[in-house]
């Protein structure tokens, strides 16, 4: 995220055919008020905080999904038990307002560093991400977001973790985390100050 083209983050959600769906395929997790709840129908009105993600791989070798593709289940984003988590955090105490999480949508080289080539696409049969290649996601794409809908307005922090649970072995785990300035009006989030954090 940090110094990414924002590609539209307040895309008009009618734009969007999947914006009012949950992923039935999410483990829920205990405690959370959001659209992964089961109470929670397709034709729930929610309010979701769409943000991209660009994902880069800084090591030497490739990063792989954890799981072999025989294994892999389709969903809706997939791959990965999970691939990034999502945390909404007051700035002032850093409670954790909101969450959200997502395994890959697909893991590929979306674009690279000059030097280096693509060699990991959605369409093929071994997905992946090269060193010097990053892996984007639109702010529109579907398990992008975090459920808003009982936030109030206010200022936050976004926190998105990568491979939070070290299912894929890396040489830095220190660099996996990155964290937003939000101000929430209660009708638009502002983004600013993203920072990778230890």
């Amino acid at each position: 995220m940090v110094g990414d083209d924002p590609y539209n983050p307040y895309k008009y959600t009618d734009d969007n055919p999947y914006y009012n769906y949950y992923d039935t395929y999410e483990r829920p997790r205990q405690g959370s008020s959001s659209a992964y709840r089961a109470d929670v129908r397709d034709y729930d009105a929610r309010v979701l905080l769409r943000f991209p993600q660009r994902v880069k791989n800084q090591g030497t070798s490739d990063f792989l999904p954890s799981r072999p593709r025989y294994s892999w289940e389709w969903h809706s984003c997939h791959h990965m038990d999970e691939f990034s988590h999502y945390d909404l955090l007051e700035a002032g105490s850093h409670r954790r307002v909101a969450e959200g999480h997502k395994a890959s949508f697909c893991l590929e080289d979306t674009s690279c560093d000059y030097g280096y080539y693509r060699r990991y696409a959605c369409t093929a049969h071994t997905q992946g991400l090269s060193p010097g290649c990053y892996d984007t996601y639109n702010a529109d794409i579907d398990c992008q977001w975090i459920d808003i809908t009982d936030v109030k307005p206010g200022n936050y922090i976004l926190k998105v973790s990568v491979n939070p649970s070290y299912l894929v072995p890396e040489s830095d785990y220190s660099n996996n985390v990155v964290r937003c300035d939000i101000r929430y009006t209660g009708h638009h989030a502002y983004a600013s100050g993203c920072t990778i954090s230890p």
